[in-house]
C-alpha cells in the first residue's frame, strides 16, 4: 500500500500539489536560485523573492520553459525539496501528474521520469492531460459531454482544448502566457516613457488594470529607473498604456480560439457554442479577460471560481474517485514500450 498519494500540476511559474493524506492543496513558485553556478542557494517562494534583485553571483532560474521541463536536474531537485519542506514527504508514494496537451510524447515522458527516477522512489506514477484535469476541476461531465472548450491561461503558455465523449478531440498549445503580457508592458513603458520597470512591477500593473475595467482615466505610480538620467525614481503609468500593451498578445489568443473552433466538427461545435468557453489558469484572473473573449468570439465565456488551482482540484477528484482514476495512465504500459 502506498504511503501517500500526490497530485502534481507543474506549471512554468508555480507548482501546485494535492496531498491526499493531509487532504490539502498547496502551491509554491517554480524557481531555483544557484550561487556561483554550482550551489543551490534557495528554492520556491524564497528563490522567487530574489528574482531580478539577486547579486550577480546568484542566478535565479525557472526550470520549466514553454510549459515543458527545460532543466531536468534542477526541476527534480526543486520538486524533491519542496515535498520535503515540513510536509512529511514519504518515499514509496503514488503520483498523478497533469501534463500539457499539445506536446510530444517524449516531452510528456519527461514529467513521468521526473518522479519515477528520483530519490522519491515512487511506487507508481500516472499522468493525465491537463485539459482533462481542468474539466474535472470545473465539475464538468467529461465522460458524457458532447463538446467542451477549455482555455487554460498560464504563465508561459495558453492551452486550448476541445473535449467530447470522454476524451480530447482537438488541442493547441500557444507559447504565450503571463510572462509575455508582462514583457509587452515592460517594452511599451520603456519606449513611451524612457523608463525601465521590472517584470514583477509589470505583473502588478496587469493584475491591477487588466483588459476592461472601466477606469479609462486610472493610473498607478510604480518604481523603476529613468533611462535618460539612470536615476531610480517613480513614474505614473496609465491604464490606457497597459491596455495597449496587452492588445497584440490577446489578439493572438483570440485568433487561435477561432482557428480551433473552425476545425471543430459541426456537432461538437454546436455543443461548444451552447456550453461556452471555460477559462482556467492563473492568467484567467486578469480583470476583463472573460468579457474580452466573449465579445471577440461571440459565445458564452465562464471563468473557474479558483482558476489558478482548477487543475490540481481536478487531480484531487481523480485521485479520490475509482471511476475518474481511469482517465490517468502510466507510461510504463505497452503503448510506451519504445520509450523505455
Amino acid at each position: 500500500m502506498a504511503r501517500n498519494t500526490y497530485g502534481l500540476d507543474l506549471g512554468s511559474y508555480e507548482i501546485k500539489v494535492y496531498d491526499k493524506k493531509k487532504d490539502n492543496i498547496w502551491k509554491e513558485k517554480n524557481v531555483i536560485a544557484i550561487k556561483d553556478q554550482r550551489d543551490i542557494f534557495a528554492v520556491g517562494d524564497t528563490a522567487y523573492g530574489m528574482y531580478q534583485k539577486a547579486p550577480s553571483n546568484i542566478e535565479v532560474i525557472f526550470p520549466m520553459k514553454g510549459g515543458v521541463i527545460s532543466r531536468f536536474n534542477n526541476m527534480q531537485f526543486l520538486l524533491q525539496n519542496l515535498l520535503k519542506q515540513g510536509r512529511q514527504f514519504a518515499r514509496g508514494s503514488e503520483y498523478v501528474i497533469a501534463v500539457p496537451t499539445d506536446v510530444t510524447e517524449v516531452e510528456k515522458k519527461a514529467f513521468f521520469d521526473l518522479v519515477i527516477h528520483s530519490t522519491a522512489r515512487a511506487k507508481e506514477v500516472n499522468i493525465v492531460e491537463r485539459s482533462i484535469a481542468d474539466a474535472i476541476g470545473l465539475d464538468l461531465d467529461v465522460q458524457n459531454t458532447k463538446g467542451l472548450f477549455i482555455a487554460n491561461f498560464g504563465a508561459e503558455t495558453t492551452e486550448l482544448s476541445i473535449l467530447a465523449g470522454g476524451g480530447m478531440i482537438l488541442n493547441r498549445l500557444i507559447k504565450l502566457g503571463g510572462t509575455a503580457y508582462d514583457e509587452s508592458i515592460v517594452d511599451l513603458v520603456r519606449h513611451s516613457h524612457d523608463f525601465l520597470i521590472g517584470r514583477q512591477t509589470a505583473e502588478i500593473l496587469r493584475k491591477r488594470f487588466g483588459v476592461f475595467t472601466g477606469e479609462t482615466d486610472a493610473a498607478l505610480s510604480v518604481a523603476g529607473r529613468d533611462l535618460i538620467t539612470g536615476v531610480p525614481m517613480r513614474k505614473t503609468v496609465s491604464y490606457t498604456l497597459v491596455r495597449a500593451a496587452l492588445r497584440d498578445p490577446l489578439l493572438e489568443c483570440v485568433r487561435a480560439i477561432h482557428s480551433l473552433l473552425d476545425r471543430t466538427p459541426p456537432e461538437v461545435r454546436k455543443a461548444v457554442s451552447a456550453n461556452g468557453i471555460f477559462l482556467t489558469g492563473g492568467m484567467a484572473q486578469m480583470p476583463g479577460l472573460e468579457t474580452y473573449i466573449k465579445k471577440a468570439v461571440g459565445i458564452p465565456v465562464r471563468t473557474a471560481a479558483e482558476p489558478d488551482i482548477c487543475v490540481v482540484k481536478g487531480l484531487e477528484k481523480i485521485i479520490n474517485s475509482k471511476e475518474l482514476g481511469k482517465l490517468a495512465y502510466s507510461m510504463l504500459n505497452e503503448s510506451y514500450r519504445w520509450m523505455r
